[in-house]
C-alpha cells in the first residue's frame, strides 16, 4: 500500500481513540435490529454461495468480524489501524485480524467468499473508490457477495474531535446511487438497498448496500 497524508492521518487518528472507540460501540449492533437483519441475510448469502472466507475490511475492534461468525462465517479482519487490530485480537482470540489497507489487500485473487465494509469507505474521497472496489472485486471469487455499510448524504465534514480525543478525519457522506453505481463499475452489480434513519448516536441515515460478482459460485 502505498501510503498517503490522508491514510496516515487515518491511522493516527484512529490509533488514538482505538481504546474508547471499542467501549463505546459496546452493544450498539445489538440495539440495530435492521443492522442484525442485513448481516444475517449476507451471511446467508455467503453460505448460499458455497460459504467462502469473508473479509471485514475496515474491521475496527473486531465486532462486525466477531458477529459473522458467530452466524457461521469464516470471518477474519483486516484495519488500517494497529491499536484497532490490537483490541480486536484481545477481544476475539479466536479471530484472526490483520494490519492492511482496503485499496491493497494481502489477499490472493479471487477465493473470498465475502468483503464486509462496515461504515469504514467514509473516511475515503469518492473519487478513490473505484480503485477500492476493484480491489473487492479482484479477491472475490465468482459468486462472491459485497455488503457496504455507509452514511448516506452528500458532503464532506472534517472532525477535529471524536470519542474524546483529538483527530484529523475527513468524514464524506455518499450519496446510494452513486455509491451503486461505482460498485456496478468495479463489476459489483447492486443486488439489494437499506435505507434507515439515523439512530440516536448517528448523525445521518445509514444506507446498506448488498452487491454481488457475477458468475457461479
Amino acid at each position: 500500500m502505498t501510503e498517503t497524508s490522508r491514510l496516515s492521518a487515518v491511522r493516527a487518528s484512529y490509533d488514538a481513540v482505538a481504546v474508547d472507540y471499542a467501549r463505546l460501540l459496546t452493544g450498539v449492533l445489538e440495539a440495530e435490529p435492521l443492522d442484525r437483519a442485513v448481516l444475517g441475510a449476507f451471511a446467508e448469502y455467503v453460505r448460499a454461495d458455497g460459504g467462502g472466507a469473508v473479509a471485514d475490511l475496515g474491521c475496527g475492534p473486531g465486532r462486525i468480524a466477531a458477529y459473522l461468525d458467530a452466524l457461521g462465517i469464516r470471518a477474519f479482519g483486516v484495519d488500517l489501524s494497529p491499536a484497532m487490530v490490537a483490541v480486536a485480537r484481545r477481544s476475539y482470540p479466536g479471530l484472526r485480524f490483520e494490519v492492511g489497507g482496503m485499496a491493497s489487500l494481502d489477499v490472493a485473487d479471487g477465493v473470498l467468499g465475502g468483503v464486509v465494509a462496515w461504515c469504514s469507505t467514509g473516511h475515503t474521497p469518492p473519487g478513490e473508490l473505484p480503485a477500492v472496489f476493484a480491489e473487492f472485486d479482484r479477491v472475490l471469487a465468482p459468486g462472491g457477495h459485497a455488503l457496504i455499510a455507509f452514511e448516506a448524504g452528500d458532503e464532506r465534514r472534517v472532525l477535529a474531535h471524536a470519542y474524546g480525543h483529538p483527530v484529523d478525519l475527513d468524514v464524506y457522506r455518499t450519496p446510494p446511487p452513486l455509491m451503486a453505481g461505482l460498485l456496478g463499475e468495479a463489476g459489483l452489480p447492486e443486488v439489494s438497498r437499506l435505507v434507515r434513519q439515523p439512530a440516536a448516536h448517528e448523525n445521518g441515515p445509514q444506507c446498506f448496500i448488498l452487491a454481488r460478482k457475477p458468475g457461479a459460485a
